[in-house]
Order: C-alpha cells, then sequence, then structure tokens
C-alpha cells in the first residue's frame, strides 16, 4: 500500500520505528536526569543561589533592563523593516545609476557582522573624534544588518510573482510606483510574513550583543547578578531566569505575527442576503426560442430572498 508521497511502512518497519523512538525518549530522558543530578550535586538547587530573586529590588533591576531591551528592539525593529523597503525597492530599479549603490550598501550592510557594527560605532568613532551612545550604537548596528537581510527577503518575494502581475498593472494606466505600492508590495509581504518576523526574533536576541559595549540590557544585568559572591555567583540561575524572558518574548513575538498571518489570509466573507451566484451554459437547438445569435445560452441562477431566480 503506498502514499502520494511515501510508501506506507508495513509491520516490520512499524515495530522498528516504535523500538527507535523509544530509544530515543530513553535517551534524552537519560541525558536529562544525568544534568539534573549534576545540578543538585553542585547546590545549583539551593535556596542561597535562587535567594537572589526573592528580592523586589532585583526584580525593579530586571524589568528596567527589559524595558532598555524593549526600547532598542522597537526601534531598531521599525527602522530595519524601513530600510528594508528602501533597498529592495532601490535594488529594484531599472536605472544602473540606482540599482548599484543599493546593492553595494546592502551587500556591505549584510556582509559586517552586528558586533563588528556595534564595535566599530562605540569604540571605533571616538578615535575620529565621534562620540556614541550605547544606545544608538546597538540601535544603528541592528538597522542596517537586518535592514540589508530584510531587502533581500522582500526583493525575492517580489521578484517571484509572476510577470503578468506587473503587466496588469502597466496593462490598466498605473505608473511604476503605483504598481510596486498597489500591486506586488502587498503580495510579497503577505508571502514574505515568516521571514519577515523571524529577522525581527533575531532582532530581538541581537540587542543581547550590546552587553559588550556596556549597554544595560538584561544580558548586561545577568551577568553582574551571575558575579555576586553573597549568593553564591548564581551563573545558572541568572541564565535560567533571564534566557526564560527572551523566550517569552520570542513566543509573544510569533504569536502576534501568527495572528498577522491569519487576519492577513482571510478571504472576504460575502455580505447581505445572496447567497452566491451561478453562471452556467446551456447548449441549445435550432429553432429554439431562446437562441438568439449564438449557439449557447447564458443562465445565471441567483439565489434571493425566499427562492432562486432565474435570468436569461
Amino acid at each position: 500500500m503506498t502514499s502520494v508521497l511515501y510508501d506506507v511502512p508495513g509491520p516490520k518497519a512499524i515495530l522498528r520505528n516504535r523500538v527507535i523512538a523509544v530509544l530515543t525518549v530513553l535517551l534524552v530522558a537519560a541525558v536529562v536526569g544525568f544534568l539534573l543530578y549534576r545540578f543538585a550535586l553542585s547546590g545549583q538547587f539551593s535556596a542561597q543561589k535562587w535567594g537572589l530573586f526573592t528580592y523586589s529590588t532585583i526584580w525593579e533591576q530586571i524589568f528596567q533592563a527589559l524595558g532598555k531591551t524593549l526600547a532598542a528592539f522597537a526601534v531598531a525593529g521599525v527602522l530595519s523593516v524601513v530600510l528594508g523597503f528602501v533597498l529592495a525597492i532601490g535594488r529594484l530599479s531599472d536605472h544602473k545609476a540606482v540599482r548599484i549603490p543599493f546593492m553595494g550598501v546592502t551587500e556591505v550592510f549584510r556582509a559586517v557582522p552586528v558586533l563588528v557594527m556595534m564595535m566599530l560605532l562605540y569604540y571605533g568613532l571616538p578615535s575620529v573624534g565621534v562620540r556614541m551612545d550605547p544606545y544608538w550604537a546597538v540601535v544603528i548596528a541592528l538597522v542596517v544588518y537586518n535592514g540589508s537581510v530584510l531587502a533581500e527577503a522582500l526583493r525575492a518575494g517580489i521578484e517571484s510573482l509572476p510577470r503578468g502581475q506587473k503587466e496588469a498593472g502597466y496593462a490598466i494606466g498605473l505608473r511604476k510606483s503605483g504598481v510596486m505600492r498597489l500591486i506586488l508590495l502587498p503580495q510579497a509581504v503577505r508571502a514574505m510574513l515568516p521571514v519577515i518576523v523571524a529577522q525581527l526574533v533575531v532582532t530581538m536576541k541581537d540587542t543581547a550583543l550590546g552587553f559588550i559595549i556596556t549597554y544595560p540590557e538584561l544580558l548586561y544585568l545577568a551577568k553582574q547578578l551571575s558575579s555576586n559572591v553573597q549568593f553564591g555567583r548564581p551563573l545558572l540561575q541568572s541564565a535560567f531566569v533571564i534566557g526564560g524572558i527572551y523566550i517569552i518574548m520570542c513566543l509573544i513575538l510569533s504569536a502576534i505575527a501568527k495572528q498577522l498571518e491569519v487576519r492577513m489570509g482571510k478571504s472576504p466573507k460575502a455580505k447581505g442576503g445572496n447567497a452566491g451566484t451561478a453562471t452556467a451554459t446551456v447548449p441549445v437547438q435550432p429553432g429554439d426560442p431562446r437562441l438568439h445569435q449564438q449557439g449557447t445560452v447564458t443562465e445565471v441562477i441567483a439565489t434571493q430572498g425566499d427562492g432562486p431566480r432565474v435570468e436569461r
């Protein structure tokens, strides 16, 4: 017995798959158990190491660092999307004088790692007499990198659309700007929405690199908390708490993106009392009174009010 995509496994294959699944579960459980045993043996579950997070002052610092992280991500995320649209449209220009510079800027920004860009902005600019706040060093580095990546995603989405979409726009008298704004971009954004959201998640996580240039975000605070000698240097505990906050933020962003994708994918529902309209082409014989100048007649059947109505 076969399926469209694969052969349905027989009894021996089913038994083999079940054995492999059980062995995999046992192996994962053994690894997790060993890690928990090592944590307990080294005192990672002791009240002393977790006692740091029972103070309201510590949580106030965590929320302040979370605000710093969200502040950098909000500005960087919006500007990255804007820059992505600008670079993508510039790369699709018909004029080489516009297309080539935009292509060069996109490739350069995409090739430079975010951390290198942050360090150049924060540590390199002072050597030429320009000092930059850590916040703007983080934001600008995130914008130029993620904006260039989004530009390539949007350009690929636009170029993947059927050529007839563009030609239809020109046929009804639209200029290139109107075709791009009204026809191509809405479809490309809908198609590339998962990629855009994934890159925004990367943008949010990359804010953690700001701790290297002393930006007081979550990872910077986690490093400070893990060096607390009074509570036994709670390195793993700080990583668990801060890592859990990052996981929650990523899940929230993914849920928002899922809702947007669902809403954008919904087709408009029919409104009013009409249930629908059907068009049928019915052949007729010579001499039929319905015959006009063609050998067929079109009957439109519409359901309205109490019953069907036929128009010939």
